[in-house]
């Protein structure tokens, strides 16, 4: 497949990709949908008239909204329509886009002249656990290797409800937050600025079609449910969480920012990386089973690079494979007790780590809760982030001559915030 848009062979914006965003640029501040092709946009409100399909003949209006969440509203067929038209309009054989010059000047954007926004209007936000080497990293740290994993932990996908008003995207900084903490065991808490800061390597999935209250989503239809990834830092107050997360789970560790990357992969364009579900034992409850794979070959990449500094360490390498929980079964288990989801509701993963310490997806594993202080390559050494340190995330799947990537999921750390009391 080829394109008459040029990139090069390893872009992570191929015509085999085409991920949706929102964007503006400085002479019209109002977002507009557009689809990654190389380093350029293609903004589909200018080419709208053209989707002629009879899926979206009579809904072309979905790509002249500010966000994606109709979009993603209308469902799978819809979605593999208008992938096949852009594939088609973009090819290097179709004249009709290629070959209108005055259309091509309005449609096309330097992705370096936008400004990137949430795809969607995200109204609810859930983030799961589901990396099976993470949970029992975790387990060992603050319980015992025996005693790793909860109980429930391979019953079911465990997971809690974020903080959908601070998810924010790419590039935008993170403060460092204040809260309670527990610095002497026994003694009361103190309040001031987190001193473990952290961030966490996480996927996550935008839902498309909705449910309705009371209407479980089966296991059988979930794949239709999902629109597509994007990758995302669950930006971690460890010394915050330790303190307060008893007896309800994560709370004000977890509610100071939720970075995710501009561009939403879809389920579509992932299909050819499709690989075997992580193996679960004991068997999954039948509403939670299923034969077909739904696991994804997702290489992902974690830097960080301190402030004032050109020189960045990659601390983690890692692959979206190690879910335990795929994401069906996640979508499945948030909605069987009927519970409804919305188009551009956002699922995050939950950290993804591997079995190997350089996989490992928090400087909380990194560094063994701060026993074994990670080298970076300008010199300096990391127990947690400091201040200034800029976080970069990137995913890619390796194709036959191409690659699908997803961008970067960039933050950096800001010093906290002084309060006014």
């Amino acid at each position: 497949m080829k394109s008459f848009i040029k990139y090069p062979k390893y872009s992570d914006f191929p015509i085999e990709n085409l991920p949706y965003g929102v964007f503006s640029i400085e002479s019209d501040t109002v977002p507009k949908i557009g689809v990654a092709i190389g380093d350029l946009i293609l903004n589909l409100n200018e080419i709208s008239h053209l989707f002629q399909g009879p899926q979206l003949k009579k809904k072309q209006y979905v790509f002249k909204e500010s966000s994606l969440n109709a979009f993603m509203g209308l469902g799978q067929p819809a979605w593999k329509e208008a992938r096949e038209t852009i594939q088609k309009l973009l090819s290097e054989n179709e004249p009709l886009l290629r070959d209108n010059a005055q259309l091509r000047e309005k449609a096309f954007v330097p992705q370096s002249k936008a400004t990137m926004h949430l795809p969607a209007k995200i109204g609810d936000y859930t983030d799961f656990y589901s990396s099976i080497h993470h949970a029992t990293n975790v387990g060992v740290m603050f319980r015992d290797k025996n005693n790793a994993l909860m109980p429930n932990w391979k019953y079911l996908p465990v997971g809690y409800h974020g903080r959908a008003s601070s998810v924010v995207i790419s590039g935008t900084p993170i403060y460092r937050p204040h809260g309670q903490t527990l610095a002497i065991e026994g003694a009361p808490p103190v309040f001031g600025p987190c001193k473990l800061m952290d961030f966490e390597l996480e996927m996550a999935f935008f839902v498309g079609t909705p449910n309705n209250l009371g209407e479980p989503i089966s296991i059988s239809n979930a794949h239709k449910h999902i629109f597509g990834f994007v990758i995302m830092n669950d930006w971690s107050a460890r010394d915050i969480q330790k303190w307060e997360y008893v007896p309800l789970g994560p709370f004000t560790a977890k509610n100071l920012g939720t970075t995710i990357s501009p561009w939403v992969v879809t389920t579509l364009a992932l299909e050819p990386f499709i690989c075997e579900n992580f193996p679960q034992d004991p068997e999954p409850f039948p509403y939670l089973k299923h034969s077909d794979k739904f696991n994804f070959d997702i290489n992902l990449q974690v830097d960080i690079t301190p402030k004032d500094s050109n020189v960045s360490t990659t601390v983690c390498r890692s692959n979206f494979k190690y879910l335990y929980w795929t994401v069906k079964q996640q979508l499945v288990h948030h909605t069987i007790t009927g519970c409804n989801v919305n188009p551009g509701d956002l699922m995050g993963s939950g950290t993804i780590s591997g079995d190997a310490s350089d996989s490992f997806g928090s400087l909380l594993e990194l560094s063994w809760k701060g026993t074994k202080p990670i080298s970076l390559n300008d010199g300096t050494q990391r127990k947690f982030l400091q201040d200034g340190d800029t976080v970069t995330m990137r995913a890619f799947c390796e194709g036959d001559d191409y690659n699908i990537g997803f961008g970067v999921c960039a933050g950096q750390l800001l010093p906290a915030k002084k309060l006014a009391f």
